[in-house]
């Protein structure tokens, strides 16, 4: 049998030297610098699942349209910090033509990424009822959206989900919120970490349960039509990407460039709101701002203390690429389709080889190929497991550190190479021939 790739007595003291106690709570980033440390240190090629960010070329389009700009003078001028008239235009087209859904061209925001889009939100929201508390995410989820309800001050909810799809969702929804205390829910759709994503009717619970109790729904699409068991790539053609604002006009999308658009370098995404709560007026807003009207306070208030707009050149790159997609001249959903028969390709190695997906279904349906997958091996917990795998030269991150109650491993598969796929097959028949007899 063939010695494993990286000796544990190497994996412990890499753990030392990071000041790492348990690997199962370590951050995304924390990881990322203990396998360098660990590649350095063995000449070990890891299959890297830690990290997720995009890893195919960013479109020529996008780059084009941000090179003219640059080179047409917006590089000595401060963007305006609503966005520049063309963005509006095409967001508002984007909104129509994949989601179905129609909204005011001063209801599309340009932020810093979703991750500044998340800071933005939540502190603008959830100041506004002073009665009331936070958020309530709707886990497994983006660990840095509560990170920063933390760095905030802000009081925040949670539960997994795992337990409660279907009708289940509305009783759980109906029992943390009944206290009228939520000011806001938040979750991606697809998943991240676990790649599900809520079925129409788990939509329309959510909508309902966030219209009874006045909350606003924060959808992050930040993997736009990448639920590929269906095609949302056609521009003004059913079906379209499944959002709540189908089902309540109380919601803030976030359609991010980084990831459907594989654009992540320039930090661009935008921030969709609802007609409605854009005119909201919220009087307790005014102990922050200068105005109760929620879309002001939100923009002048919020977006424009914290960079005070976006990158001027980086809004005509995103715009040039929401153009072509709503022509129907460029194909978003098919360029980052690759993403999806990668993970068939790995999960199934994982199965072969004693591994079960964790996160599984979406109602009676299996969960997409996509992005992220999550898997476990029998008699294993998560920071095991991945202690575990840290000596076979594979890298991820526990389930633990999303909000999840399961144990395992969250699996990205953009920084994995097609020509490492092999690797990981052998790595985990390894894996799997030195644990089945345990």
């Amino acid at each position: 049998m063939k010695p494993i790739p990286v000796p544990q007595t190497v994996v412990d003291e890499m753990l030392t030297k990071n000041d790492i106690k348990n690997v199962g709570k370590a951050s995304i980033r924390e990881i990322k610098k203990l396998i360098n440390d660990i590649e350095q240190k063995t000449g070990v090629e890891f299959i890297r699942m830690e990290m997720g960010v995009p890893g195919l070329p960013a479109p020529e389009i996008g780059i084009n349209a941000q090179i003219q700009a640059l080179k047409d003078g917006v590089g000595n001028v401060y963007p305006p910090i609503d966005g520049i008239p063309e963005f509006k235009k095409e967001a508002v087209r984007f909104v129509k033509n994949f989601l179905d859904i129609t909204v005011s061209p001063d209801c599309c925001i340009p932020t810093v990424g979703s991750m500044q889009a998340g800071l933005a939100t939540t502190l603008t929201v959830n100041r506004m009822y002073k009665d009331k508390e936070g958020t309530l995410f709707l886990d497994p989820g983006f660990p840095v959206q509560k990170a920063q309800c933390k760095l905030l001050g802000q009081e925040y909810r949670t539960f997994d989900v795992f337990n409660y799809r279907g009708e289940k969702l509305r009783a759980k929804l109906e029992e943390m919120m009944s206290d009228g205390k939520v000011t806001s829910l938040l979750y991606s759709n697809p998943n991240n970490p676990a790649w599900f994503c809520f079925t129409d009717e788990e939509l329309r619970i959510i909508g309902e349960v966030a219209n009874k109790y006045n909350a606003i729904v924060i959808e992050d699409l930040a993997y736009f039509g990448m639920d590929f068991r269906k095609d949302y790539s056609k521009p003004g053609i059913a079906p379209f990407q499944p959002t709540v604002a189908k089902y309540t006009d109380n919601f803030i999308l976030f359609i991010s460039s980084s990831k459907a658009f594989s654009y992540a370098g320039e930090r661009m995404a935008c921030v969709v709101i609802s007609d409605k709560v854009w005119n909201t007026k919220a009087p307790d807003l005014l102990r922050y701002y200068q105005t109760d009207n929620f879309g002001k306070a939100f923009l002048f208030g919020t977006v424009y203390a914290l960079s005070a707009g976006t990158s001027h050149s980086a809004q005509y790159g995103f715009t040039a690429m929401l153009k072509a997609a709503n022509d129907g001249t460029y194909n978003f959903v098919e360029t980052v389709r690759e993403y999806g028969e990668r993970a068939h390709i790995m999960k199934q190695y994982f199965t072969d080889n004693g591994f079960y997906i964790v996160y599984d279904k979406d109602g009676d349906e299996a969960v997409a190929d996509g992005f992220f997958f999550t898997v476990n091996y029998p008699g294993l917990t998560g920071d095991v497991l991945l202690k575990e795998l840290l000596c076979y030269g594979i890298s991820a991150i526990t389930l633990d550190t999303t909000g999840s109650e399961c144990q395992g491993i969250r699996a990205c598969v953009s920084l994995v190479k097609r020509r490492q796929l092999p690797m990981l097959k052998e790595r985990l028949e390894l894996f799997h021939q030195q644990h089945s007899k345990n």
